[in-house]
This record gives structure tokens, C-alpha cells and sequence, in this order.
């Protein structure tokens, strides 16, 4: 008698089985209940309060203009002050105008620098490299609202006065982490050998790997579009495989430098405030009537940070 070679059913058990299969009901398969609507990002915004909104210290504030238009970059001298002053002092000295975005690599940062490598721009005051400020002492960072939700990388995560960042009461340690728009310092093997010459931002899913292995300096708070959407290089890493394909930089600006009517007069905000928890709780726990499942759970990467327009 003919067994089936997997089951060790006879040939006849197996086509009971399929017969039987055949005329029994569908399994009905139950739709999700509905979410009861709740509140959304937009009005979170909508509902706030000026005093929820802090604007940017233009002491801290870059402007990064590109043919495309304007990038608006936020420094964090809190978590890497010798970087911070040094990029700083290269802006002064107008070290950066002219030279060139060289690097822009699908799903992982956009880079700018000097593309003449053997021949690289001279420094006036500034310094070359510096050693890595990866991390910096917890108690240097006196502001930090802890987000209860579980990570993967980091005993502790939340933000500091905006900042995505991370901390380990064991080492005593806090750092800021490699979420989309982060930006950060270029560097060969070792670790002194960046800074502020190259910098870059992450334009794609949060390598959060990187994170203690880089010295982060702030992010891009407005102007990620012109970076997110720029022509993907095809040379090794995502460097642009010849000269006149790179994005020529036209300056780089303190905001303190800049006259007032050519700012940009934005606010973000405040990270620790009772408007941003509502913010984290509306993605955290979507309503319906679209989301048929609320996640419960909100990535530190993925908790948005509003910012608004002065005046629109």
C-alpha cells in the first residue's frame, strides 16, 4: 500500500483529508475593530502654546547655501564643544565657501569637503583635526527628557534641549545618536583624525551603529529635502565620480553673522515640554479611522521634532 513519502499517511487517509478540506466552510477572517479617533501631530502643533516653542540661538545656527537653497543646521556644542568651536572658526574664515557636496550615497549620508584631496584648501586659524569627542561626561548635559520606550542600542535614550540623544549611567557617559539629519564629522581609521573639514548628514535609515564611533555635532532642522533628493553619486561609497557632478557649496554662514532680515526665523519645539510628550504620544498611539493597529512604541529615531516658520 502507497504511504505519502512525507507523512507516512496511505494515499487514502490523504485524499480523505483533501476531499473533506474541500467542502468545509471558509474560515472567516474577523476585520480589526476601529481605533477611536485621537489626537494627530497636527494638532498637537495646533493646540500648542508659544511657550512650547524655543527659537534657534543664532550663535548655534549655520546656514549651508547650495544652488538648491538653504540648509539650516543646529549645532550641539553641549556634546562636542572643541568641534563646535572649530567648525565655527572654519566658518569664519569662510573656509567652506566654495568647496563642494561630494558624496551623496543612496540610504546613507550626503558628505561635504574639499574635493581637491591633493591639493586640499589652506586653514588660517582653524585646526585640521582634532581628537574625537564621541562621547562627553553625563553630568555635562544638564537637559534630558527620557523616553520610557525600550532601545536597542543604549541603556537610556530621549532628547536634550532637541537633540536625539543617549546615555549610560554605568560609564557616565551621554551622546548624541545617528537618527535622519544628523549631522556629523568625517574622519579616516583614527580617531583624531577629523575636524570639521568633512562633515555630512544622514539621509537615509538611522545607522545607529554609528553611534560613540563618530563625533556628532548637531542636525539639520530645515533644508533636508535639498539633501535627501541629491543625484546619488556612482563612484565607490557614493562619491561623485567626477569633478562637475559635485554640488558646489556657495557659503556657509553663522546665523549671527547674517543680517536679521535674512534669517531664518524658525522655532523648534521644546523638546521638554508637555507639548511635546503629546506629540510623542499621538504617533505612539495613532487613532483611527486609517490606522487599524496602534504600534504602542515609538523609535527615538522615529519621534519627529517640529519646526515652524515664525509668521506662517
Amino acid at each position: 500500500m502507497y504511504r505519502h513519502p512525507l507523512s507516512g499517511l496511505t494515499m487514502a487517509t490523504v485524499l480523505g483529508l483533501a476531499q473533506l478540506a474541500a467542502h468545509a466552510a471558509p474560515v472567516q477572517i474577523k476585520a480589526p475593530a476601529e481605533l477611536p479617533a485621537k489626537a494627530t501631530l497636527a494638532d498637537v502643533i495646533k493646540a500648542s502654546k508659544p511657550s512650547d516653542w524655543r527659537p534657534l540661538d543664532p550663535n548655534n545656527t549655520l546656514y549651508l547655501d547650495i544652488p538648491a537653497g538653504r540648509v539650516v543646521i543646529e549645532l550641539a556644542p553641549d556634546f562636542a564643544p572643541k568641534h563646535v568651536a572649530n567648525i565655527k572658526a572654519l566658518v569664519a574664515e569662510q573656509y567652506y565657501d566654495g568647496l563642494a557636496i561630494t558624496r551623496a550615497q543612496d540610504n546613507w549620508v550626503a558628505q561635504w569637503g574639499d574635493p581637491n584631496e591633493k591639493n586640499p584648501k589652506p586653514i588660517q586659524h582653524a585646526q585640521r583635526t582634532l581628537p574625537g569627542e564621541f562621547t562627553v561626561p553625563l553630568k555635562n548635559i544638564k537637559s534630558f527628557t527620557r523616553l520610557p520606550d525600550v532601545d536597542g542600542y543604549a541603556p537610556q535614550v530621549g532628547h536634550s534641549n532637541g537633540f536625539p540623544s543617549a546615555r549610560d549611567p554605568k560609564t557616565g557617559t551621554a551622546w548624541l545618536t545617528h537618527c535622519y539629519a544628523t549631522v556629523g564629522v568625517g574622519r579616516d581609521s583614527a580617531s583624531d583624525s577629523g575636524g570639521g573639514t568633512e562633515l555630512y548628514a544622514v539621509i537615509g535609515q538611522s545607522p545607529r551603529h554609528l553611534d560613540r564611533d563618530i563625533t556628532v555635532v548637531g542636525r539639520v532642522v530645515s533644508g533636508m529635502p535639498l539633501l535627501s533628493t541629491l543625484p546619488r553619486g556612482t563612484g565607490p561609497m557614493g562619491f561623485y565620480d567626477s569633478p562637475e557632478k559635485n554640488v558646489p557649496i556657495k557659503a556657509i554662514r553663522l546665523a549671527a553673522s547674517v543680517p536679521a532680515e535674512q534669517r531664518a526665523n524658525l522655532e523648534v519645539m521644546r523638546t521638554d515640554s508637555a507639548a511635546y510628550q503629546a506629540v510623542l504620544e499621538a504617533q505612539r498611539h495613532r487613532g483611527g479611522p486609517w490606522s487599524k493597529v496602534t504600534a504602542g512604541h515609538i523609535d527615538l529615531c522615529n519621534a519627529p521634532i517640529p519646526v515652524r516658520e515664525v509668521g506662517k
